[in-house]
């Protein structure tokens, strides 16, 4: 599904409290979970060796790094919303809340579900608060949860 186009960075505040439309899934395969692993040294065996998994862990097979979940916001925010113009940049300013409350099984899609709950403008930037809500097919249970925190600076 194309983003939800805002025409420019001024009409943002006027999308508070709205709820975008689903992404579409996308699927968090066991080789990407192995190069997470590699990159962040998080090397757990629940993630990374689907025999022990089996035998012991009571997901039923390998997991994803829930940080591997939440490094897909960027992504997810691009896939929901696309402001059109007058943003010269946009950075991560941070995460106010942050849950996984469940496991994301490897070979499993997500989508996430994403709402404007605030706009702060100011002459240099305009801070966006988004709810983000990540859905697997892998749970009924959202598997990520966060508040996190866009600043936008305008052209």
């Amino acid at each position: 599904m194309p983003p939800f186009e805002i025409e420019n960075l001024s009409a943002l505040k006027q999308f508070e409290g709205r709820e975008f439309p689903a992404t579409d899934w996308f699927v968090i395969a066991h080789d990407r979970i192995q190069k997470f692993a590699d990159a962040t040294e998080d090397r757990q065996w629940i993630h990374l060796d689907p025999e022990r998994t089996q035998r012991e862990s009571p997901f039923g097979g390998c997991i994803a790094h829930g940080f591997l979940t939440l490094s897909l916001l960027s992504y997810f925010l691009k896939q929901a919303i696309e402001i059109r113009s007058g943003v010269a940049m946009s950075v991560n300013y941070g995460l106010n809340k942050v849950r996984f409350p469940s496991p994301v099984l490897a070979g499993s899609g997500v989508r996430a579900r994403v709402t404007l709950l605030s706009v702060k403008e100011s002459p240099e930037f305009v801070d966006a608060a988004f709810l983000i809500r990540v859905e697997s097919e892998s749970s009924d249970k959202l598997c990520c949860v966060a508040e996190w925190l866009v600043r936008y600076y305008a052209k």
